[in-house]
């Protein structure tokens, strides 16, 4: 069953290898800049919410 596992890791890592090459050759250096930037500013945004959602959680918590 370990041979099962390890086999579909290596896939899926190939797999997100090969999108990664084909997406770095498809693209021109501004498109990546852009989407990186996009994916950048999700990223902040999101770990905002998450800190936002932990402090909530920590005041309910505190002050029950």
């Amino acid at each position: 069953m370990a041979k099962v596992g390890n086999a579909i890791a290596t896939l899926l890592i190939g797999a997100a290898v090969g999108v990664a090459v084909g997406y770095v050759l498809a693209t021109d250096k501004e498109t990546r800049q852009e989407d990186m930037d996009k994916i950048k500013k999700s990223l902040n945004n999101l770990k905002g919410k998450f800190a936002k959602k932990g402090l909530d959680v920590e005041e309910e918590i505190y002050h029950s």
